[in-house]
């Protein structure tokens, strides 16, 4: 299994008429192709900077899953043909990379990891203090 982070620009008009809608058929189209979401969450919706397919506005959904690399050309597919998705692009992510992403869009989804204390850190490496003349 491999790690990917994927980008979706949506159509607003339809994810504003039908979020749980809109969110499932991305959904539904990552587990088609052997997907396991990990997390996922709307990042930016606006006025996009040219006009895509007839499209003046769009939200980019962020998407974190782990899937095999041969289903990648089914979500491609999907994609294409989808009247939801207005383009996407999919990167893979190194397993750090992917771990801190998660934890930062759904801290409940993040790996189990020790939490480290005040007294792990050394503190003597920091100079807070500048040097005046």
């Amino acid at each position: 299994m491999v790690n990917y982070e994927g980008m979706f620009l949506l159509d607003s008009g339809k994810f504003a008429a039908d979020h749980e809608g809109t969110i499932a058929h991305v959904i539904e189209i990552l587990e088609k192709a052997g997907a396991e979401i990990v997390a996922h969450r709307p990042w930016q919706d606006g006025k996009l900077a040219y006009e895509i397919e007839g499209h003046m506005k769009g939200l980019h959904y962020l998407v974190y899953f782990t899937m095999p690399g041969s289903g990648m050309d089914a979500v491609t597919r999907a994609c294409h043909l989808s009247d939801i998705v207005i383009r996407q692009l999919v990167i893979k992510q190194p397993q750090t990379l992917f771990d801190a992403m998660v934890s930062a869009i759904d801290p409940s989804a993040a790996p189990e990891t020790e939490a480290s204390s005040d007294d792990d850190v050394d503190y003597s490496a920091i100079d807070d203090d500048e040097d005046e003349d």
